[in-house]
C-alpha cells in the first residue's frame, strides 16, 4: 500500500524512482514501485467506461423504495424506447438492504429518510438483510427474485437478457450492525470490529460505519462483497459517502483493487461531490467517474453553477475516467414526496430541459436519466431518443468551454470520426437574446454547412460568425461540416 503510494507521488512530481528509495535496498524498491504503477494501468477499470455511461438510476423519482416490480418496469421501458439511443445501464440506488427503509418517524431527517433507530448506545434497533460476514443483501420482501441467497442475480440475468447492464448504489463501509455483531470478515482470523471506524459516519445516513484501510482484513472485506457482486452479474457500482469531506482515499483504493481481484470488470462511480480538484489525478487512477457537484436538482441556478464546474474539470475529460454533473432531474421527480420535495414533474423549463441536456452531452458527463420513465412526458421522453445530440457525449473530442460571458456560453468540441466541429450556445440571461459564435475565435476561416443537431434542420451556409435567438435559459446546439473548396468555389 505504502509503495502504491509513493509511486504515485513521485509520478506526479516527475521525479525518479530511483532518486528517493534508500540505498541499501534501491534496486528492489524500485522494481516493487513499477511493479505498483503497473498493475495499476492493468486495472480493469481500463475495461468499462471508454465513453461515458449512459442509464437510468432510481433515486431522483424513488428514493429508497423501489421495488423488483417497478425496476423491472422500469428496464422495459428502457429496452424498447432508449436503449436503441445508448441508454444502457439500469441501476438501483440507496438501501436496497432494507425491507422498509425510511417507514418510521425521524423527526431530525427529512421525510422518509432510511436511517436505522439505535439505542442509547448506539446499537441499531432496525436490522439489516446481511449473511454471516456481514454483507448486506437484497431484502426478498422488495425483491422477492433474491430469495434463496440469490441476491440480485436473476435481476441481473434479465437486465442481460434485455442487451442492458444491471448496476446498484453502495453505502462506504461496513453494516454497523455487522460491528456490533463481531461479524467475521470472510477468509480471514478479524471481525467487522477489527476494522471499523464508529466514529467515521456518513453525515446522511448512519446505516454504516468506515472502514480502517490500514488494518488486517479491511481489503479482505472490500474484496468479499465485490466478490458477491462479481457473482450476482453487477456492472454498475455507485459509491456513496466517498468525497465530501474527508476525502476516502483509502477505502476508493480498496474498492478499485476489490475490481480488480473480483475479475469481473464494473463501472465505479463515486458520490457524491463537489469532487476536490486537487484529487483528480488519483481520481482517474482510481474511478471511472465521480461527481463533481454536490446534489444537482430542478433549480437554474444549481444548472448555471454546474457551467463553472464542468469548465473546471473539462481538462480531465478522458476515456474511462469522467468527470460526472450527476444524475439528470427532469421527468417525474421525487414520488410520494420522496427524497426530495414534493412529487412533481421536472420545475426545469423546456429551454432548461434543452441546456442541461446539451451542457452534459457536450462535455461528455456520464448520462443518467433519474426521472420515473413510465411516468414522465412524452416530449422528455423524445428528448432522449435523439441520437445526433447523444452521439457527441459519446464520439467527440477536446471539449472545453470556448466563452462565457454576459450571460452567454459557448462551448466547443470535435467529431472524432471527421473533421465536423459541434458548437453549443447557451443564453443565461432571464429573457430571450441572441447569442454568436465567432468561428474566428477558433481558427475556423473556411465556409461550413451548419446543421441544428437537435431538430436536424439545415441552419444553412456560415461563413464568419453565427449568431442565433435563443428563448431565456436555453440552448442551441450545432454541427460545422466544412464545405469542399471546390464546391465553395462555383
Amino acid at each position: 500500500m505504502k509503495l502504491l503510494k509513493a509511486s504515485s507521488v513521485f509520478l506526479m512530481l516527475g521525479m525518479s524512482l530511483w532518486s528517493c528509495t534508500p540505498k541499501n535496498n534501491g534496486e528492489k524498491t524500485a522494481l516493487a514501485d513499477v511493479q505498483s504503477v503497473s498493475n495499476e494501468k492493468n486495472s480493469l477499470i481500463k475495461e468499462v467506461a471508454a465513453t461515458p455511461p449512459m442509464g437510468w438510476n432510481s433515486f431522483d423519482a424513488y428514493d429508497c423504495r423501489i421495488n423488483e416490480k417497478e425496476y423491472l418496469e422500469t428496464v422495459d421501458f428502457m429496452a424498447e424506447n432508449l436503449l436503441d439511443a445508448g441508454w444502457e445501464y439500469a441501476v438501483i440506488d440507496y438501501v436496497w438492504f432494507n425491507h422498509e427503509p425510511g417507514n418510521w418517524n425521524n423527526p431530525k431527517r427529512r421525510f422518509g429518510h432510511p436511517d436505522v433507530r439505535l439505542d442509547k448506545d448506539g446499537v441499531p434497533i432496525d436490522k439489516l438483510v446481511m449473511d454471516e460476514y456481514g454483507r448486506l443483501l437484497p431484502s426478498e420482501e422488495r425483491f422477492p427474485s433474491a430469495k434463496n441467497g440469490v441476491g440480485f442475480k436473476k435481476l441481473a440475468e434479465y437486465v442481460h437478457s434485455k442487451g442492458m447492464k444491471f448496476g446498484i448504489h453502495i453505502m462506504r463501509g461496513i453494516p454497523r450492525e455487522a460491528y456490533y455483531n463481531e461479524l467475521p470478515i470472510k477468509g480471514t482470523k478479524y471481525t467487522a470490529k477489527d476494522i471499523g471506524e464508529p466514529w467515521d459516519t456518513c453525515p446522511w445516513q448512519n446505516n454504516m460505519f468506515g472502514v480502517d484501510p490500514t488494518k488486517p482484513g479491511a481489503q479482505e472485506y472490500y474484496n468479499s462483497i465485490f466478490e458477491l457482486y462479481a457473482e450476482w452479474g453487477v456492472d454498475f457500482i455507485k459509491a456513496d459517502d466517498m468525497m465530501v469531506p474527508p476525502y476516502h482515499k483509502g477505502e476508493i483504493e480498496m474498492m478499485r483493487k476489490a475490481i480488480d481481484n473480483s475479475g469481473r470488470p464494473m463501472v465505479l462511480s463515486l458520490s457524491c461531490g463537489e469532487a476536490p480538484l486537487s484529487r483528480a489525478n488519483h481520481l482517474a487512477e482510481n474511478a471511472n467517474m465521480w461527481r463533481i457537484s454536490a446534489d444537482f436538482w430542478d433549480k437554474w441556478s444549481s444548472l448555471e453553477h454546474n457551467f463553472e464546474l464542468l469548465e473546471e474539470w473539462s481538462s480531465h475529460i478522458q476515456p474511462h475516467h469522467w468527470p460526472d454533473g450527476d444524475m439528470l432531474p427532469i421527468g417525474h421527480l421525487s414520488m410520494n414526496g420522496r427524497p426530495h420535495g414534493p412529487d412533481r414533474m421536472s420545475q426545469f423549463t423546456k429551454p432548461e430541459h434543452y441546456t442541461l441536456l446539451t451542457l452534459w452531452s457536450i462535455v461528455r458527463s456520464p448520462l443518467m436519466m433519474g426521472g420515473d420513465l413510465m411516468t414522465t412526458e412524452q416530449w422528455v421522453i423524445d428528448m432522449l431518443k435523439n441520437k445526433d445530440v447523444y452521439y457527441i457525449n459519446q464520439h467527440s473530442t477536446d471539449n472545453r468551454q470556448v466563452y462565457r460571458k454576459e450571460n452567454a456560453a459557448c462551448w466547443i468540441a470535435k467529431d472524432e470520426k471527421s473533421e465536423d466541429r459541434f458548437v453549443a450556445l447557451f443564453n443565461l440571461k432571464d429573457k430571450t437574446s441572441k447569442v454568436n459564435f465567432d468561428a474566428e475565435y477558433e481558427y475556423m476561416r473556411e465556409l461550413y454547412n451548419v446543421t441544428d443537431i437537435w431538430t436536424g434542420e439545415s441552419v444553412g451556409q456560415v461563413e464568419g460568425t453565427l449568431e442565433v435567438t435563443i428563448p431565456a435559459h436555453g440552448a442551441r446546439l450545432f454541427r460545422f461540416s466544412e464545405v469542399s473548396k471546390d464546391l465553395a468555389n462555383k
